[in-house]
């Protein structure tokens, strides 16, 4: 503990010679600034003249600036302006990748796929239509003789194997 108090004692002391320092220069530092005063006095007027200056400058400066700017603005505007344009349109039309590939191949096999569909639809039919002319030439090639007999029977003439048959007739 008996540091403690030595390093806190010894603190307040440092203090303490900073502070008479402080005071010492202050006391010398009068002396000049009683003697820069007037000098001071002197640079004031100087001063405010060169930043009256400066600001006359500055405004001048502005003034001519202006149109310039302005100038060189509408040059750049119609001359560089377009070829900037024209250059980012151009790298924007390389860069657009078009319209997206058309999957008109799905509509093709749609299309083939009805076409075939239809085309076995009427092979289908014809079939049909010709199985029912064979079906129907056969039963009438069959049917044919038969009437033949029975139309001669109702007559009484003779059939195709020549016997004549003469139905018994009840009166």
């Amino acid at each position: 503990m008996s540091s403690t108090n030595t390093n806190g004692n010894a603190t307040a002391t440092a203090a303490a010679q900073l502070v008479q320092r402080a005071r010492q220069v202050a006391e010398a530092a009068k002396p000049v600034a009683a003697q820069v005063k007037p000098l001071a006095a002197q640079v004031k007027p100087l001063a405010s003249e060169a930043r009256q200056a400066a600001s006359r400058g500055v405004y001048r400066a502005r003034v001519w600036a202006a149109p310039q700017v302005e100038r060189s603005g509408r040059v750049f505007q119609d001359t560089v302006a377009p070829k900037v344009a024209d250059a980012l349109q151009a790298s924007a039309q390389k860069l657009d990748p078009g319209q997206p590939p058309h999957r008109s191949w799905r509509k093709g096999a749609a299309v083939i796929s009805i076409l075939l569909a239809a085309a076995a639809t009427a092979v289908a039919a014809m079939a049909r239509k010709r199985k029912a002319q064979s079906a129907a030439s056969v039963d009438a090639e069959e049917t044919a003789p038969a009437a033949d007999e029975a139309s001669a029977s109702a007559d009484g003439t003779a059939s195709a194997d020549g016997q004549v048959t003469d139905p018994a007739r009840t009166s």
